[in-house]
């Protein structure tokens, strides 16, 4: 059941960066061209705030079930795995969920693009950023490798 959700979660990160990348250049497109929000717009964001919740369920699972929560986080990979790359990701997801939300509460489509645009985008980075520390912590870990 681990080596499951352990692939799970390592193959559903491209669906989530993939549906992220793809919500981020819609909304800035949307905001800077000050476009309609349609219901394509708002289906997009909902799919990609839904796999990054999965995933966040997914890496939960595998977080406790290995037991990473024990590990020595006086080396550099421990404290990677113990707590960098899990307290960054939450704070993704909670920033996506967090613009999700704030665009339902606008009614200007503008507005609702631009707080896509600055949040799932600041929840990008933080991803990106993530995945640039756990390969400079774990050597064993490539950007695109599938672990």
């Amino acid at each position: 059941m681990n080596d499951i959700l352990k692939s799970a979660h390592s193959g559903w990160r491209y669906v989530v960066f993939i549906l992220l990348v793809i919500a981020v250049i819609n909304a800035l497109s949307g905001w800077l061209g000050k476009k309609p929000y349609t219901e394509g717009n708002r289906k997009l964001n909902v799919f990609t705030l839904v796999s990054a919740h999965i995933q966040l369920l997914l890496g939960l699972a595998v977080y406790f079930l290995n037991g990473w929560y024990k590990i020595d986080s006086s080396v550099a990979m421990g404290r990677y795995w113990k707590m960098e790359h899990i307290s960054m990701m939450i704070l993704a997801i909670i920033l996506i969920t967090v613009g999700n939300s704030r665009s339902k509460k606008v009614a200007d489509a503008t507005a609702k693009h631009k707080n896509i645009a600055v949040f799932f985008g600041l929840g990008l980075l933080i991803i990106i950023a993530t995945i640039f520390m756990m390969v400079k912590s774990d050597p064993s870990r490539t950007f695109f490798g599938v672990s």
